[in-house]
């Protein structure tokens, strides 16, 4: 019996600390997730920035590389969050997600591209290849405005329509107060007539009393007045 609760124990003690390494690991993970988002997205923010700056300060390649490149990741990046903002409410949109996501590989591709010439040296080079650079920017970013706006058309149309048909039902309910409010005196003065007719029929007895009342006090005859010693007796009337 001993024995038994011994090994009870020790595996009640193993459950506990399994369960505590696995919170633990669990916990561990959400903070690195936490903490590479934030890195992530400071990063994005420092190279963006720099990316504004090159753009607005410099001119040339230089200041076009970075132009290009600032306006290949605020298009792509604005539709990922609009993409993945919508599918929560509207699960048709994981095509488009994937289309994207197909769309994201060619993105990163160029961005990789225009990234390692703004390193390069050689300024005629990358003049001559400007053009092309320029249109694939524009296909890239044309494609993801394109489902950016799709999206945001079509939440907008579900928003509409649930509007009118919400406005629809709020018309119909004032409608039907109006008809309660615009109640004539007539229908009134008849419902509590009703009510009056209904409390009758449940209760007959009173107001048949009340009828038979006057009925029994004219049938039965008078009671004869009291006499009292006192008096004269009543003289016979004359049969003469």
């Amino acid at each position: 019996m001993e024995a038994a609760l011994i090994i009870f124990a020790l595996m009640v003690l193993f459950a506990f600390l399994g369960l505590g390494a696995y919170v633990t690991v669990k916990v561990v993970k959400a903070t690195k997730r936490g903490v590479d988002r934030t890195i992530t997205q400071a990063r994005r923010t420092v190279e963006d920035t720099t990316l504004r700056a090159k753009s607005f300060g410099q001119v040339g390649v230089t200041g076009a590389l970075a132009q290009l490149r600032l306006d290949l990741r605020t298009s792509m990046r604005s539709t990922q969050q609009a993409l993945h903002e919508g599918v929560r409410l509207d699960a048709s949109l994981r095509e488009s997600i994937a289309l994207f996501e197909r769309l994201s590989a060619h993105g990163h591709e160029l961005d990789d591209e225009l990234k390692r010439l703004e390193q390069d040296p050689d300024r005629t080079r990358i003049a001559e290849r400007m053009p092309d650079l320029r249109e694939r920017t524009a296909k890239i970013t044309q494609a993801a405005d394109s489902l950016r706006w799709a999206a945001r058309d079509r939440a907008s149309r579900f928003a509409e329509d649930d509007l009118s048909a919400l406005s629809a039902q709020i018309e119909m309910e004032s409608g039907a107060l109006r008809d309660w409010s615009r109640e004539s005196v007539d229908h009134l003065a008849a419902a509590a007539a009703e009510w009056d007719a209904a409390q009758q029929a449940q209760d007959p007895q009173p107001a048949q009393q009340q009828r038979e009342q006057p009925q029994k006090a004219a049938l039965n005859p008078a009671a004869p007045a009291p006499e009292y010693p006192w008096q004269k007796t009543r003289r016979p009337e004359s049969t003469t």
